[in-house]
C-alpha cells in the first residue's frame, strides 16, 4: 500500500546526484520542486543553485522548476537561472509533470524529477511514470501542514527502508 509513495532513489542534496551518470542512461530533462529541494524554504535562488543549472544546460538538459507555490515566488527563484517553470502545478496531481514535458518537449522516459516531499513531489511523478529522487529536505524549518505531513513520512520511509534491505538480501542470494 506505501509503495506508491516510495521513491526510485533517495539522496542527501541535489548536489549529491551523478548527474552525467543519468544523462549517459538516456535522461535529457530535470524536473525540480523549489522549496527545501533546491533551496530552504522561500529563499531566493543562490550562486551554488545557478551553477547547478549552468552545469545541466551546458550538459545539455533540459530543466523545469515546478512548484505549488504561486508565479511571484517562481519567478523571483528563477530570475537567475532562466528555466522553464510551472506554478500552483497542483502536485501530486499530474497536470504539473506533464505540462512542464510538453513545455520542454520531452518524453517521460527521458525526464527525472527531483523533489523532497513524498506525499505531493514523489507521489505526483509516481502517478504518471517519472522516474524520481527524493532529496533530504534542506532544513526542518517549514510551513505547520509540511512539518504535519514530515511525521507522516517518517513511517513510509521506515516501511521503504524495510522493503530495500528485504530485497538486498533476496538479491544476495541469487
Amino acid at each position: 500500500m506505501l509503495k506508491c509513495f516510495y521513491p526510485d532513489r533517495i539522496e542527501n542534496s541535489v548536489f549529491d546526484i551523478d548527474f552525467t551518470k543519468l544523462y549517459e542512461s538516456g535522461k535529457r530533462a530535470v524536473l525540480f520542486d523549489i522549496d527545501n529541494t533546491l533551496v530552504e524554504h522561500g529563499a531566493d535562488s543562490n550562486g551554488k543553485v545557478e551553477k547547478l543549472f549552468a552545469g545541466l544546460h551546458t550538459m545539455g538538459y533540459k530543466t523545469c522548476l515546478i512548484s505549488n507555490n504561486d508565479e511571484e515566488r517562481v519567478t523571483r527563484f528563477n530570475k537567475n537561472i532562466n528555466t522553464e517553470y510551472i506554478y500552483k502545478a497542483g502536485k501530486p496531481s499530474g497536470r504539473g509533470y506533464l505540462l512542464a514535458m510538453q513545455k520542454m518537449g520531452v518524453a517521460k522516459e527521458e525526464t527525472l524529477f527531483v523533489g523532497d516531499q513524498l506525499f505531493t513531489d514523489i507521489y505526483g511523478a509516481k502517478r504518471i511514470g517519472l522516474d524520481n529522487i527524493c532529496v533530504r529536505p534542506i532544513s526542518p524549518k517549514e510551513e505547520i501542514q509540511i512539518v504535519l505531513k514530515r511525521k507522516l513520512e517518517k513511517i513510509v520511509f521506515a516501511s521503504y527502508n524495510r522493503y530495500v534491505k528485504r530485497n538486498e538480501k533476496k538479491a544476495g542470494c541469487q
